[in-house]
């Protein structure tokens, strides 16, 4: 029997489940793979696909995200690449496509979108019922953190030199919504714009989050943070560190990222 399914670019793709060669190019989906008991049928991963780390080591790896080695994932003869439109290059999808291999490419930018992604992963890989769980943990947490009515203002930089964020079109921009959090640069663009820091005072930002990824904050870059001086987040010392994973890799950790984040902005 033949599954047809539509990926987040309303492509179908057409497999005879399950797939027992998979290659991931997004780390946060090799992550959910072993999450949904799959991990045993990953035949290739990138070497920013780190987690769980023990069982990811032995996988052989087929380049960055960005700079994946097609050479390399076509003699791996797989019958499903997993990717994503964010993350990877549109112009590799579509060579892997052209050379005959199946790419489900995900692209979710909400809490809501992660849950329909995973499902409909479980179906794609015969893993329904720890998808659905999944899914389920999913929307009770997004249920505890919507309880909340107030809102806090929230600036959250990704990398320095130069200053960068992310836009309300982000999964990590609804993550913070569900959890109480209002993000100030939601309205900027692109996606991942670029902000001067004194603009960013101006909007008075509640809550300030260094995350230690993509750029790793820690506090020796506190000083650089002297044109927030005057905010609210500084005046009050909400000023975290906190996991740039849970902020931005979706899939097994949103269900505690939305409870997590929920308590810290309360």
């Amino acid at each position: 029997m033949t599954t047809t399914l539509c990926d987040d670019l309303g492509r179908s793709v057409e497999l005879e489940p399950p797939p027992t060669r998979i290659v991931s190019l997004v780390p946060s989906l090799t992550e959910l793979v072993f999450a949904l008991g799959c991990g045993s049928r990953l035949v290739g991963v990138t070497r920013y696909c780190v987690e769980p780390a023990a069982k990811v080591a032995p996988i052989t790896k087929v380049g960055g995200t960005k700079t994946p080695d097609l050479e390399a994932i076509l003699r791996l003869a797989p019958d499903l690449v997993m990717a994503n439109a964010e993350e990877n290059r549109r112009e590799d999808v579509e060579t892997l496509c052209n050379s005959g291999v199946r790419v489900f490419v995900t692209y979710p930018r909400t809490v809501a979108q992660v849950a329909r992604m995973i499902q409909a992963l479980g179906m794609l890989l015969e893993a329904r019922e720890p998808a659905e769980r999944l899914a389920g943990r999913i929307v009770a947490a997004r249920n505890f953190g919507n309880r909340s009515s107030s809102r806090v203002r929230v600036f959250c930089p990704i990398w320095k030199n130069p200053w960068m964020t992310f836009s309300g079109d982000t999964y990590a921009s609804d993550l913070l919504a569900h959890c109480g959090g209002e993000n100030i640069c939601a309205a900027l663009s692109p996606r991942y714009p670029e902000v001067e820091l004194d603009a960013v005072a101006r909007m008075d930002p509640q809550v300030i989050l260094l995350p230690d990824e993509p750029f790793r904050f820690s506090r020796k870059h506190l000083a650089n943070l002297k044109p927030l001086a005057n905010t609210s987040a500084a005046k009050t010392g909400r000023i975290y560190f906190v996991d740039g994973k849970a902020l931005t890799w979706f899939g097994p950790r949103t269900p505690r990222a939305l409870e997590y984040f929920t308590r810290l902005l309360a």
